[in-house]
């Protein structure tokens, strides 16, 4: 601990310097010499304020599932980390590498949504409509620095444990602007927290974020499905108090899933390397040799979704191997009594007050 905060008093210069930076871009679209386009569709930007971890995608998921069956949904991505340039529309047979990893999750669970990628956003969505007239509403995957395109409805997520109040700018902390830039918020959802409402710090949290009167506050959890084989999803297990799990994620934050983990199965071994990370031959290599050193017989390989799309790519290996790959799937839901109905009502109320 003593050295994490060494390290950070010793990159509060550069702190301050990206946030000189920060501030300055704030001021240009506020004085209006950099301008934010609108559309004649709604948009709903979901977003965080740190460098990853509050968990977008699941929330974004979320969106898809309220509204997939009544309006014609988009979702438009930057797909970071792809190794294709430009805007792309992406299919499920489309690579990792050439669409993202997120991108592509939505567009194999979701097959009807209009999933694209691009870096300019404000150029994409007029091309996300001529190549689908028919769209109603475009969701925004990690938009809430992306200034260029003002959203109809802005939702900052912050997480429970870490929220974006007691942290710091970039490269001293996690923040990729000054924390004031909450307040461009209509919705602030806490995220990752506790599964058992008892242990929500409410009220504590509500006091520290401070939010304006406009603002809608709630708090979400992860709930854990039933994990199902990679190679074929129509087989599914359930983790049981004496398995051993050999658990592969390359995703910004692990500690929530993992102590969702210990409380299901006996022994976790971990293997975690950085976000959005592309697995190499000697990663599966070493992921082989792990399960293989675990010598009881009642044992599984675990991973995310987000990183089941790009362990898709070993398929053969696994095959080969007869490696049993399952993935953890998870769905956002609200705590408390109202607050799930209550959110959902906000989303449609948008929508069905939106004037082009």
């Amino acid at each position: 601990m003593m050295q994490q905060w060494i390290a950070r008093i010793l990159l509060l210069p550069f702190a301050l310097l990206y946030g000189l930076g920060a501030a300055l871009h704030e001021r240009f679209y506020r004085w209006g010499l950099l301008k934010a386009v609108s559309f004649s569709l709604p948009t709903i930007s979901v977003g965080n304020l740190t460098v990853g971890g509050a968990g977008k995608s699941p929330h974004v998921e979320y969106l898809i599932r309220l509204l997939k069956d009544y309006m014609e949904v988009g979702v438009l991505s930057r797909g970071y980390r792809r190794k294709s340039v430009g805007f792309k529309e992406v299919t499920p047979r489309m690579s990792v590498e050439e669409s993202g990893d997120e991108p592509l999750q939505f567009k194999r669970k979701y097959p009807q949504a209009f999933v694209a990628v691009g870096e300019n956003r404000s150029m994409s969505i007029p091309r996300m409509l001529m190549k689908h007239e028919g769209l109603e509403v475009i969701l925004l995957d990690d938009a809430f620095q992306h200034r260029a395109i003002m959203p109809g409805l802005n939702i900052l997520l912050t997480e429970h444990d870490r929220p974006f109040t007691r942290d710091m700018l970039l490269p001293a902390g996690r923040l990729r602007e000054w924390p004031s830039a909450y307040r461009r918020a209509d919705i602030i959802v806490v995220s990752k927290c506790p599964a058992d409402p008892a242990l929500v710090q409410r009220e504590a949290l509500l006091k520290e974020i401070k939010p304006l009167p406009q603002q809608r506050v709630y708090f979400s959890y992860y709930h854990y499905l039933q994990p199902y084989f990679l190679l074929d999803p129509r087989y599914t297990a359930k983790l049981e108090e004496d398995w051993e799990v050999v658990l592969v994620c390359a995703i910004a934050n692990a500690d929530y899933l993992t102590q969702y983990l210990r409380k299901q199965v006996s022994f976790i071994k971990i293997l975690e390397y950085e976000d959005h990370h592309y697995f190499s031959t000697t990663d599966i290599s070493d992921l082989k040799k792990t399960y293989d050193n675990i010598e009881t017989k009642k044992k599984i390989i675990l991973t995310t979704e987000k990183d089941a799309v790009r362990l898709d790519t070993h398929r053969e290996f696994f095959e080969n191997n007869r490696l049993p790959v399952f993935v953890l799937p998870v769905e956002v839901r609200f705590h408390f009594e109202d607050e799930a109905p209550r959110f959902d009502e906000d989303v449609k109320n948008f929508l069905l007050q939106f004037k082009a």
